[in-house]
């Protein structure tokens, strides 16, 4: 039984150290053009050409997205951009429109293709057709259950990899094919653009009765009606390993390192356990459920998997995210003569404040900071500028870009 490929999304340079710090297998990243996340930060030729040397160096694959559904005008700037590709040599690249394969095929011969959630694909005969036509690995629709993927797995060659979402946000339109945003935003989804109509509050109209809003759930406020539960499949490594998913894929190329950090570290060593001991895995599935609720999230769901979603995998009364813990800062160095960490401040902390530091090996150390220090040495009671540097005691060495949070006070 091979160990399955644990596939961490990088919204940025930062992220993607992030990553490969906290036990990724590979990262997936998109440039400034044809991903579908064009609110990501996304990164530069130059910041491809960095993080691909980085991953690198330490074993972790980069596969680079260019999964848009193209339009005529795209086609000679795809040219220009593959062109691009060439130079910086990533592990892989994400399509999803045959026009954009087709191309990456003449310019890239001997890069690996992954085939887009986005390509809809849900049954093994489409998959062998993808696969013939030099796609090594498809990343299956979302719509799938764990019988559908076992189907496809067992009528498909063993040299083809199928990768499936375990965790993260949930598109409500069909592998993430959505018009919503482009009709109502002029914004396109299938483009890198979504403004997220799914997340939006509705109410209904009687096409007769203009500006009498009457709720679709009973709240005077509206309800939310396509606001899907988050994924999370912690519980299911083995399911999914046994169903013949090779790759575990997380959501999240806009999300924040500390979210990439948890949600890396926690599956990371979900899977690590499961292969060292199945007995190891069950007993600890509570911390991991406990460690993956410390990042932003929604509610979960099981998604497909088990069955179809049906009105209890939606949240009516809300489309924020549950937030039991801030990203304050990440580690710069630290001096073992002194005792003393340098951290860069992402957001607001005091003296007093209980922190938490992120050990990559799962364990959590948990200080009080009793005095800090800004970067000219002044003595200081808060961090509350963006990025400051600041300085204090800890008895223990972490790594530079070690995450470090803190509880929320509601929590």
């Amino acid at each position: 039984m091979n160990k399955p490929e644990l596939l961490i999304p990088a919204g940025s340079l930062e992220n993607l150290e992030v990553a490969v710090l906290y036990g990724a297998d590979a990262v997936y990243i998109g440039g400034q053009h044809f991903g579908l996340r064009a609110k990501a930060k996304n990164f530069s030729t130059e910041q491809m050409k960095e993080g691909i040397d980085f991953a690198h160096k330490h074993n972790v694959k980069v596969y680079v997205t260019a999964n848009i559904i193209a339009h005529n005008d795209d086609i000679d700037k795809v040219y220009e951009y593959f062109d691009e590709i060439k130079e910086i040599k990533p592990d892989a690249l994400i399509i999803a429109d045959p026009g954009i394969l087709t191309i990456a095929q003449e310019m890239l011969p001997d890069m690996e293709i992954h085939l887009s959630t986005q390509a809809n694909n849900t049954n093994y005969k489409s998959v062998n057709f993808w696969h013939k036509l030099g796609v090594k690995r498809v990343v299956v629709a979302r719509e799938l259950s764990f019988k559908e993927i076992n189907q496809i797995k067992e009528n498909s060659p063993d040299t083809l990899d199928i990768e499936a979402f375990v965790h993260g946000a949930m598109c409500i339109s069909y592998s993430g094919r959505c018009l919503l945003s482009n009709y109502m935003a002029g914004r396109d989804a299938n483009k890198g653009e979504c403004t997220h109509p799914c997340r939006w509050q509705y109410h209904l109209v009687e096409e007769t009765r203009p500006n009498e809003y009457m709720p679709v759930y009973e709240n005077e406020r509206g309800t939310y009606v396509y606001n899907s539960k988050d994924l999370c499949m912690l519980e299911y490594v083995p399911e999914l390993i046994d169903a013949g998913v090779g790759s575990f894929k997380i959501e999240g190329r806009m999300k924040t390192q500390l979210y990439v950090a948890t949600v890396t570290r926690t599956y990371r060593k979900a899977i690590d356990d499961y292969f060292e001991d199945e007995s190891k895995y069950r007993n600890n599935i509570p911390y991991y459920l406990d460690e993956i609720k410390k990042c932003t999230h929604r509610k979960f769901t099981t998604g497909f998997y088990f069955k179809r979603p049906d009105e209890n995998e939606q949240i009516y009364n809300s489309n924020t995210y549950i937030r039991s813990y801030t990203f304050i800062g990440k580690v710069i160095e630290y001096n073992s003569a002194e005792q003393m960490v340098t951290i860069q401040q992402r957001n607001k902390f005091c003296v007093g404040d209980e922190v938490e530091f992120m050990a990559t090996d799962g364990e959590n150390y948990v200080t009080t900071i009793k005095e800090m220090w800004d970067e000219e040495g002044n003595l200081v009671e808060s961090a509350p500028h963006p990025k400051q540097v600041i300085r204090f005691k800890i008895d223990k060495e972490f790594p530079k870009n070690t995450i470090i949070r803190l509880k929320s006070k509601e929590f």
